[in-house]
């Protein structure tokens, strides 16, 4: 099957015509000269036809005499027409130097002018130039300004999305939420503050350990209740949601300062969340705050060994640690300040061995230690201040043993030593002595029995001289 051809005598007749621009309208100057042989040989010319306008002018005042030539011609004649002919040529070769002259005058008048005309085409490039360069800056700048707006426009439908998938009844749907909310986080600069709140706000929401679910209520009839297997599988799928954000948290709080995706530097706000499980070996706190006030960790390992804490502040106020073990063994504390103030140590162990505290603050001040372990072993002191004031030692076991206190304040003024048994074996005071000022020692037992006093502690005066009931001093 052929196509069929097209109808020729439909298509509309286009014509361009190019015309040229006229010399007037030409932007360009214009030299308008002759030949320099047309215009010698019309200089010549004229010239000619004017001397002999004159001569004839001559005679014709004269009367137009006879002119009679002589049968000889004689010397001075001659000579004198000779003269006569000379002028003539010297005068036709003047008005063709006059011509010269004139033509190469013109010429350098012309080059002038073109070169003060491109002067001014470079001129006005330079200003295209400019005026191009401030159009593709403006074009980029709107561009730019259009990204971003689609930008953040895409960052908060993620954040709109992760949200509601964190709100979602599903657990897997909520793991995605999790991490779909770490993501824009890592990605979205701006708004990683805003990101990281709402996870934290995901672990201060109400939540019960799986162990604490097992626990099945007795009826009135004295026969135990089904264990509620769906209520079990919900707290666990929970706890690995939960177990996920602290995962996250603690995977960018590992990178290095320097790395833009470390969250080192932004607020975490856990108040009151329950905390039963996570690994924070090896996070950099290298500034603003994260706050652990009031707390509750128990049931599992929750290490911080090896942290570094470099800047900002870390905050356990009023926590709370049941049957846990965390551990802050080896850990650098060069500045902020990492506080335990009124916290409550019940079981469990908390331990600070091979720590090294070179500035910023430790502080317990006002915690209680009614059991467990608080262990400080092979801890070395050598700046900033660690603070033990008002802290009630009632139970457990505290140890110092093989510390080195050769610089910083370690302050345990006002303390309560009142149960259990707090040891500082092989501990070396060398330094800023350590302060015992207005502690009370009503119980349990403070053994200095084998530690090394270069520097002695500092204690207050006891009534007869005599030291109190269950504080062993070397060679007691």
């Amino acid at each position: 099957m052929e196509l069929p051809a097209p109808n020729e005598s439909s298509r509309p007749a286009v014509r361009l015509t190019v015309d040229s621009i006229p010399a007037s309208e030409s932007p360009v100057p214009a030299l308008r000269l002759w030949s320099i042989r047309r215009s010698i040989s019309l200089a010549v010319a004229a010239a000619l036809v004017l001397v002999g306008a004159l001569i004839a002018a001559a005679l014709w005042y004269a009367g137009w005499p006879s002119i009679h030539r002589d049968e000889t011609v004689t010397a001075a004649a001659l000579f004198d027409l000779l003269k006569l002919v000379f002028a003539v040529v010297a005068g036709l070769g003047g008005v063709a130097a006059l011509v010269v002259a004139y033509r190469r005058q013109r010429v350098a008048e012309q080059t002038n002018a073109l070169a003060e005309f491109a002067h001014q085409l470079a001129h006005a490039a330079d200003l295209r130039a400019e005026v191009t360069k401030a159009l593709a800056e403006a074009a980029e700048e709107r561009a730019k300004i259009e990204t971003d707006r689609n930008g953040v426009r895409l960052f908060n439908e993620r954040f709109a999305k992760a949200s509601e998938q964190l709100g979602s009844e599903k657990a897997a749907v909520r793991l995605a939420g999790v991490y779909a909310m770490a993501g824009l986080a890592h990605d979205w600069r701006e708004g990683r503050q805003t990101c990281i709140d709402v996870l934290c706000a995901y672990l201060r929401m109400p939540y019960m350990p799986p162990e604490a679910s097992r626990e099945a209520p007795r009826q009135a009839d004295g026969q135990a209740s089904i264990v509620d297997t769906k209520t079990a599988r919900t707290a666990r799928e929970e706890r690995e949601v939960r177990h996920s954000v602290i995962r996250l948290i603690a995977q960018h709080l590992r990178l290095s300062e320097l790395d833009p995706a470390s969250w080192g530097d932004v607020d975490f706000d856990l108040t009151g969340a329950v905390i039963d499980g996570g690994d924070f070996s090896g996070a950099v706190f290298s500034g603003g705050r994260v706050c652990f006030s009031g707390a509750t960790f128990g049931g599992l390992h929750v290490p911080f060994e090896g942290a570094t804490f470099s800047g900002g502040e870390v905050i356990f106020d009023e926590a709370t640690f049941l049957d846990v073990r965390m551990s802050f063994d080896r850990a650098m504390f060069n500045g902020g300040l990492v506080s335990f103030a009124g916290v409550a140590f019940d079981h469990g162990r908390v331990s600070f061995d091979g720590a090294t505290f070179n500035g910023g603050q430790l502080l317990f001040e006002g915690a209680a230690i009614n059991g467990g372990l608080l262990s400080f072993e092979a801890a070395v002191f050598s700046g900033g201040r660690t603070s033990f004031a008002g802290v009630v030692f009632g139970g457990g076991r505290v140890s110092f043993n093989r510390v080195a206190l050769d610089g910083g304040q370690v302050l345990f003024d006002e303390a309560v030593f009142a149960g259990g048994v707090v040891s500082f074996d092989g501990a070396m005071f060398d330094g800023v002595p350590a302060s015992f000022c207005g502690a009370i020692f009503s119980g349990g037992a403070v053994r200095f029995d084998e530690a090394l006093f270069r520097v002695p502690p500092t204690f207050s005066s006891w009534p007869d001289g005599y030291s109190p009931d269950g504080l062993v001093m070397p060679g007691g």
